[in-house]
């Protein structure tokens, strides 16, 4: 039987407690990757009672913070919540010691990107810890499809069908500094390059006339789940000296986090064989 005991007052604490916590988890899971202060504003809950349920969310595994910001996002344990961001999560959280593991070799500033409704979306990065980088605050940034590495990296290995709807999504986009990179046969030599190359790569000044990048796919069971890049200074680097120096390095790094991905879905799938299950009660 359940416990009935306690106060009436401690019964509604609890409750609140427990409508509190449901209604942050509820939150990240929407939101995707938020932040404390994000989460307090959202839902009219004072920070430390935030920061407080947060933490609880993290012991009991259904949230994970950032390996690189105060950001948070939900785990595959809270899949049953929908599928909204889940399936970036645990990509995500390999991603991040791995980055630590790397950017001392490579010092220029590593993203991790995933697609979300025709942008690449940054969920992981370096930016703050490389002496190099010329950006802050990059966690959530929305990057576009066409004339980022990132995006030409996605779009360079992911199924021709899923290719064709969002080249379609953009051109009923319109956005007038997509037009010259819709171009059929501009198109067709970028990708063909890049999965030639196994590495996608922005150098023309597009986007951020100050940056050039390259950017490998992370590709688990034939699906590309993320997109790691490499940012640098245009005028410290070309192209060809980028990928002959750092290209093989930030494919390791891509490769890292795809077995790391594919470690914990194993991880988990045991986990859960080897659990108990529960009596019948009746």
């Amino acid at each position: 039987m359940p416990d009935t005991s306690g106060s009436p007052q401690e019964k509604s604490d609890g409750v609140r407690a427990l409508r509190r916590g449901l209604a942050v988890l509820r939150h990240v899971n929407a939101v995707g990757s938020t932040g404390v202060a994000d989460i307090a504003r959202a839902l009219d809950i004072p920070r430390p009672t935030v920061y407080r349920l947060l933490q609880t969310l993290e012991e009991e595994g259904y949230i994970a913070f950032s390996a690189s910001s105060a950001q948070v996002r939900v785990t595959r344990l809270a899949a049953s919540l929908g599928d909204s961001y889940v399936a970036h999560s645990r990509v995500c959280q390999a991603a991040g010691p791995i980055f630590g593991q790397y950017a001392p070799r490579l010092v220029w500033p590593l993203d991790l990107t995933v697609y979300d409704n025709a942008a690449m979306v940054i969920q992981e990065t370096t930016h703050a810890r490389s002496p190099l980088s010329i950006d802050r605050g990059m966690i959530g940034y929305r990057l576009p499809m066409l004339r980022t590495s990132a995006g030409r990296a996605y779009l360079g290995f992911c199924p021709p069908e899923e290719r064709t709807a969002i080249l379609d999504h953009l051109r009923r986009i319109d956005d007038p500094e997509d037009r010259p990179f819709l171009e059929e046969a501009w198109l067709s030599r970028i990708l063909d390059q890049t999965r030639q190359r196994g590495i996608a790569a922005r150098d023309g000044g597009e986007f951020r006339p100050r940056t050039n990048s390259i950017a490998v796919p992370v590709i688990i069971e034939a699906r590309v789940e993320a997109v790691v890049s490499m940012i640098w200074i245009r005028a410290a680097l070309s192209l060809d000296n980028a990928i002959l120096a750092h290209g093989r390095t930030l494919c390791e790094v891509a490769a890292a986090v795809a077995l790391a991905c594919q470690g914990a879905e194993m991880d988990e799938k045991s986990n859960t064989e080897d659990r108990p299950s529960r009596p019948e009660t009746r």
